[in-house]
């Protein structure tokens, strides 16, 4: 623990004031790295710096020194999955553009884990059992308190269709009549506040045009096998059942290089290298945690910012 003084420049006070989130920050990523260390899998790192990423419709990357930073691990954490490796994680950063508020920034830190295997309910569970080995590591066991509310971590944690949702939340199905602009306005008005209240659950099987990455359900090509974490409105972590059909992830890249031209941004280069090893790679499940949030919980923060030695651009 950092020990008082006076007469600190006010940027000094700030660093010396956020002691006990860094902390709790320190714990939980240690907590993370053993949890993955017993349960088998190679901590991997992949690079910050990237020719380019993949096309994303509502992902904005971050231009530098030719490049693109790297708005996620994504392509080349599956590119080593094709190369042979059946468990791997990494602790990292990623950077988009125009992410700015108390849960987002510009650049971030991200968990992200990918296995073999082939359906959502095992993620769903591998990201429960993560979440609660740290949990313990950090003194909450199966309760956590956060922003004077009491979070129940105890298992089974709750899986809900987005279709089962949207029709209590928001009275409509979205998977049967799709419509892009009203399901991201009753999502963030009316289904993100509700979710996760009182305990952790995910919400599972999104219309097919919302799982740009994921596979679609085999008995219904209208929902992609995608799943999100929750924990009181807060989104914590994406997650799919990957897809690896070469021929259908192109055409989805192509469709979203054409979004954004519509949005009147130059899309990346084609990632080719990855659409060329996309016919290895195995049935396998991947999910991407934020890191500062999954803090924020355990630290009993308000914002991001709280549980970073460092905001956007500052020192």
């Amino acid at each position: 623990m950092l020990s008082e003084s006076t007469g600190r420049p006010p940027l000094l006070s700030r660093l010396a004031a956020k002691s006990g989130q860094l902390e709790v920050r320190n714990s939980v990523i240690a907590g993370v790295r053993s949890y993955f260390a017993g349960d088998g899998y190679l901590e991997v790192d992949t690079p910050l710096l990237l020719e380019t990423v993949a096309p994303e419709e509502h992902i904005e990357p971050i231009e530098c020194a030719g490049g693109y930073l790297a708005t996620s691990p994504e392509i080349q954490m599956k590119l080593l999955m094709a190369a042979g490796y059946e468990r791997i994680y990494q602790v990292t950063r990623s950077f988009r553009q125009g992410e700015v508020g108390k849960n987002h920034s510009p650049e971030f830190a991200i968990l992200e884990w990918y296995r073999k295997g082939d359906s959502v309910e095992l993620l769903a569970r591998d990201a429960e059992a993560m979440f609660r080995w740290v949990a313990r590591q950090v003194g909450c066991v199966d309760r956590l308190s956060w922003q004077g509310r009491s979070i129940d971590l105890s298992a089974p944690w709750r899986i809900r269709s987005v279709r089962d949702v949207f029709m209590e939340m928001a009275g409509w199905d979205p998977v049967s009549d799709f419509d892009p602009s009203r399901f991201d306005l009753d999502l963030v008005e009316k289904v993100e506040p509700n979710l996760g209240r009182g305990a952790p659950e995910f919400l599972a099987f999104y219309p097919a045009e919302l799982g740009s990455l994921a596979r679609l359900h085999p008995d219904d090509h209208r929902v992609a096998q995608r799943l999100e974490l929750y924990v009181e409105g807060l989104e914590l972590a994406n997650g799919f059942v990957e897809l690896n059909d070469a021929a259908e992830q192109r055409a989805r890249f192509d469709k979203a290089a054409r979004d954004i031209r519509r949005q009147g941004r130059v899309p990346p280069p084609m990632p080719e290298a990855f659409l060329a090893a996309l016919a290895r790679l195995p049935d396998c499940v991947g999910m991407a945690l934020g890191l500062d949030r999954m803090v924020m919980l355990f630290a009993d923060a308000g914002s991001i910012d709280e549980v970073r030695p460092f905001g956007p651009c500052e020192a």
